[in-house]
């Protein structure tokens, strides 16, 4: 069996333990490799099953190294906030041998396709697992964008910026900019403005299967960034269109289904802080 763990090296005990993982499995016969969030790209794939040693960011990393080759991730929190890496680090060996013996889930969440297109060309390509985020590029600056979803045109957007998030990513920027949080194995895409210049404007959620394209305004006040998982950023100029779709690959995440998703909103944001009977009445 071939294992790759994804380390964050900012994290310390990311090493500690990619050490320790490393030599528990060699001793079990398996092939490991440790890759830095640094370093070079995966060429290939091949691997069995791939651990992200880290916090939520080395999730998303990891996603959108591993979604092509369909590479299984066990995400172990090393992190703060944890919606996605769920796993406590103290059970990687339990989740491990759980999954390979097929007694634990695989989540396979929404990924979302970006392209950004100038001149009728494609300059920009990259799939994210949480998010797209169009923004000006300086501070407390309003932008233009008009968005279409095929043919029907979905708004004009005077704002600080747009949100496209999977349903992953609706706990993350768009929870913060008042959007919804969508049980994140539905296939929907929350598209939200970030404090948009008249309150009437409001978060929608779209089908997934239809593409939504934005249309960067002629005229701005400042520079317009694109912004995927956080991570990769990415310049835009006017005229441009941002093609946002459903991805054919999918982030496969272990460990982590709906139980492990609600119990992260519970746990995460006080959602249960009492206790009741089960059905939400105080016992």
């Amino acid at each position: 069996m071939k294992i790759l763990l994804i380390i964050n090296k900012q994290k310390p005990a990311s090493i500690v333990l990619a050490s320790e993982i490393r030599e528990t499995l060699k001793g079990e016969g398996c092939a490991v490799e440790i890759y830095p969030l640094d370093g070079a790209d995966i060429s290939n794939g091949g691997f069995d099953v791939a651990f992200s040693l880290g916090g939520d960011g080395t999730v998303l990393f990891a996603a959108r190294k591993m979604a092509v080759f369909g590479t299984p991730i066990i995400p172990l929190n090393l992190g703060t906030i944890g919606f996605i890496a769920s796993v406590n680090p103290s059970r990687w060996l339990d989740v491990f041998s759980g999954w390979r013996e097929g007694k634990l889930p695989v989540s396979e969440r929404l990924m979302l396709d970006v392209k950004v297109e100038r001149d009728g060309r494609a300059v920009f390509k990259l799939t994210g697992l949480n998010d797209a985020v169009i923004s000006a590029s300086g501070i407390a600056k309003t932008i233009w964008l008009d968005a279409w979803t095929e043919n029907t045109h979905i708004g004009s957007y005077r704002s600080d910026g747009l949100i496209a998030a999977t349903p992953t990513g609706s706990t993350a920027y768009s929870s913060s900019a008042g959007g919804p949080i969508i049980d994140p194995e539905i296939e929907a895409v929350i598209l939200n403005p970030i404090c948009p210049f008249s309150m009437l404007y409001r978060p929608i959620v779209l089908p997934a299967e239809r593409p939504v394209t934005i249309k960067i305004g002629t005229e701005q006040r400042s520079g317009v960034l694109l912004t995927i998982d956080g991570q990769v950023t990415e310049s835009l100029e006017p005229g441009d269109l941002v093609v946002i779709m459903r991805s054919v690959n999918k982030a496969r995440l272990v460990a982590c289904d709906r139980a492990a998703f609600y119990n992260a909103l519970h746990s995460k944001l006080a959602w249960a802080v009492g206790k009741n009977d089960g059905w939400g009445h105080d016992a």
